[in-house]
């Protein structure tokens, strides 16, 4: 039996480091109301021409490397994004060049925070069908760019980055191999106005009126995504487990959608789980996006914190409304 498994993984934020001070200030909000409300100490910024594919190349770099896999051997790049390099070509074609993978198969998904679920499943599926034996699944962000200096509900939360893995395709003799086991995806378009940009598209283009209004900027109605994240988030999580014959005890390890704090915890409690079980970076990066689960994951591989055979749940929320869990045998 044909199966997808991770075998490398890579992250990159910019060396911009952005202090609590600094997006607080314009607020009134000192750093510990914003660790408070959030969980975020410090994220990092691109500098000015630095894109969401220059981020792209470091992360996907690091998981070729790790992988021991060079990218022109690559059979298809994916990358999810909600701030292209610009509207068309994509982002992963701006990547591809970059890495010297001519010929590679290469394209952009959008589906918000979710977005590197979302393309793990896709690679995931090609891979079982024998249509692709190997992988790299990026997502990268420059979230900085889209930001509202007076607005309450975004500026403090998000940062930049960029996280990778390579999957491969392996023979999956034993029941329990190693390998991507299943991913689930969800959406409900009924919430879009929950979080969105609201100009720039062929609905409503950029233009003098729209920049005056700032509504080529990112709004969210933080509250409403709060409690539906967790909602969507549990049933899902509990779903996923049943479906594989699994309780939350079978878990080893959590990495979810790095968005707040808050809602990890909340999530950590609703399941049932130890708390060293959920993990988490956001401390230090703050919500990168669709490259928070990537990023965290990278960092989780780096520090040693999965071990062989470790029952690992992935998990994002995001505009769309969108939301997805994968479980891995690590």
């Amino acid at each position: 039996m044909k199966r997808s498994r991770i075998v490398g993984t890579g992250s990159f934020v910019p060396p911009r480091v952005v202090l609590n001070e600094e997006v607080g200030k314009p607020l009134g909000l000192n750093s510990d109301q914003i660790v408070a409300l959030t969980g975020i100490r410090t994220r990092h910024w691109a500098e000015p021409g630095h894109a969401s594919s220059d981020l792209a190349a470091e992360a996907a770099q690091r998981a070729c490397e790790a992988a021991g896999i060079p990218p022109r051997s690559l059979d298809a790049i994916l990358v999810s994004t909600t701030s292209p390099d610009s509207a068309f070509p994509s982002t992963a074609c701006h990547l591809q060049r970059a890495l010297g993978a001519d010929s590679v198969m290469a394209f952009d998904l959008s589906a918000s925070c979710s977005g590197f679920l979302y393309g793990l499943s896709m690679a995931d599926a090609m891979i079982r069908s024998g249509h692709l034996r190997s992988c790299l699944v990026v997502a990268a962000e420059v979230k900085s760019r889209s930001l509202d200096p007076a607005d309450r509900e975004t500026a403090v939360l998000f940062g930049d980055g960029a996280g990778a893995v390579v999957i491969v395709q392996e023979e999956a003799v034993e029941p329990e191999a190693a390998g991507i086991l299943g991913v689930r995806l969800y959406a409900e378009g009924a919430g879009h106005g929950l979080i969105t940009i609201p100009a720039g598209g062929s609905r409503k283009p950029s233009g003098e009126e729209t920049v005056r209004g700032k509504e080529h900027l990112l709004r969210m109605r933080g509250s409403a995504v709060f409690r539906t994240a967790i909602r969507h988030l549990e049933q899902a999580i509990v779903d996923l487990l049943k479906e594989f014959g699994l309780s939350s005890g079978d878990v080893n390890r959590v990495i979810a959608h790095q968005a707040n704090a808050r809602i990890l915890e909340q999530l950590r409690r609703r399941l049932g789980l130890p708390r060293e079980v959920i993990y988490s970076v956001i401390e230090r990066y703050g919500n990168t996006s669709s490259a928070s689960l990537p990023i965290a994951l990278d960092c989780a591989v780096r520090e040693q914190r999965l071990a062989a055979g470790d029952v690992v749940v992935l998990a994002a929320f995001g505009g769309g409304l969108t939301w997805a869990t994968g479980l891995v045998r690590w």
